[in-house]
């Protein structure tokens, strides 16, 4: 008899789950590290299922492949969501309840054909939470974390949300690691390529600004790589997401609230301890709040850095620059921030998403270092027009960083360089 109805594979699958649960606790083994010993024991099960199978007493697996990579993901992985995880197209998954599963692939998300119950929610969000040793409860509704390949996990607890917990996964997906990755990626153009390589190499100050999913980490990554490697490199993040090849870096990440209330480490600490870790330049993933202040003293004593924030222009990042540090205390004002972000920005990237799903350059702004009336000036570098990154009559601030390096930027810019 082969199996072949769905509730029949389904108990199938369940009847060997159990099996290979209860070998796993016997001999020690912990899942989420040894997979590739959870996948021994799989194939065993199914085989020694099979082996029953020839007296008739139990029905034959007709795909000992596909039970056996299940079997995993229930138990190494991440049940019915693995697939989504091992899927190099879905760039990201959340769950809206438990019958609404959702995939976004090229910047489009569809409704996928996961069902789901709320005890498979609440043991993923589990499983998930435990690899990363953050937590989430009645006291601590909210949790951002990182599972174990790269990915960002971010559970809002039921009550919070409306009726159900709200999950939602941000893949890490490679797809670019280098400036030049994003030329061929249609992204930006060769010519705005090495201007941003020359631009880091001579040590601006570059902020990343574009909308959720504008691909702003990634950006910052490809950038980051343009680093020299004698250079002593501090990254602070909410939650490890840069990844970058460099033989000289230390990644911190925040802390939250232990079960008694204490032991927090914010971004705005991170950003301070890196200071005393003697950097020669310092990225910040995802400037959100009162860290731009302590970012702008870093910046403005003469630290190279990068950092990267939700805005929907180069204007509006400045401005949001500039709103930022007002969180810090009544003590600072806008006759104070507004000089100072003038005087520390030199480059603002913005990022966007095209009508297909594509993450593009829409502008490379130049910030000469001035400001009047509390508006900061720009000079536009590079611009999207027509679909088409093209060079404006911007220059960027600091030329004799380019000199000293032996980048001749006006030769560059003008397309001979």
């Amino acid at each position: 008899m082969t199996v072949t109805l769905a509730e029949n594979y389904d108990d199938l699958v369940e009847t060997l789950d159990g099996q290979l649960r209860a070998l796993v606790r016997r001999d020690g083994v912990d899942p989420q590290h040894e997979v590739e010993l959870v996948r021994g024991m799989a194939v065993r099960v199914v085989a020694e299922h099979n082996q029953r199978s020839l007296t008739g007493s139990v029905a034959p697996i007709t795909d000992d492949e596909a039970v056996v990579e299940e079997l995993v993901a229930r138990i190494a992985g991440f049940g019915p969501l693995q697939r989504y995880l091992d899927d190099p197209e879905v760039e990201e998954i959340w769950i809206n309840d438990p019958s609404r599963v959702f995939v976004a692939k090229a910047g489009r998300h569809e409704l996928t054909s996961t069902i789901l119950d709320r005890a498979q929610v609440a043991e993923l969000v589990e499983r998930m939470l435990k690899s990363s040793g953050r937590r989430i409860d009645v006291s601590q509704p909210f949790v951002d974390a990182m599972l174990p390949e790269g990915h960002r996990l971010h559970v809002v607890l039921e009550g919070i949300s409306r009726g159900f917990s709200a999950v939602n996964i941000r893949k890490f997906v490679v797809r670019a690691a280098h400036l030049h990755d994003l030329v061929a990626l249609d992204s930006l153009t060769d010519q705005a390529a090495r201007f941003l390589d020359a631009s880091v190499r001579a040590g601006l100050n570059i902020v990343i600004a574009g909308g959720t999913q504008a691909g702003k980490t990634t950006f910052l990554n490809c950038l980051a790589a343009s680093i020299p490697g004698e250079e002593r490199v501090i990254s602070a993040e909410e939650v490890y997401e840069l990844r970058f090849n460099h033989p000289d870096w230390v990644a911190l990440q925040t802390r939250q609230l232990g079960l008694e209330g204490t032991g927090e480490v914010r971004l705005r600490d991170l950003v301070k301890e890196s200071l005393r870790m003697r950097p020669s330049r310092i990225i910040v993933g995802e400037v959100r709040a009162e860290e731009c202040l302590d970012l702008l003293l870093a910046l403005n004593a003469g630290l190279p850095g990068m950092a990267s924030l939700h805005a929907n222009s180069a204007r509006e990042a400045l401005v949001k620059m500039c709103t930022l540090p007002l969180l810090a205390g009544e003590n600072i004002g806008a006759r104070f921030v507004v000089p100072t972000v003038a005087a520390s920005v030199d480059l603002v990237v913005h990022l966007g998403m095209d009508p297909h799903g594509v993450r593009r350059v829409n502008e490379i702004v130049a910030v000469p270092g001035r400001a009047e009336n509390d508006t900061i000036e720009t000079e536009t570098i590079f611009a999207r027009e027509g679909g088409q990154l093209r060079r404006a009559t911007g220059m960027p601030p600091r030329l004799d960083r380019f000199v000293r390096l032996g980048v001749d930027v006006h030769a560059l810019l003008n397309g001979a360089g």
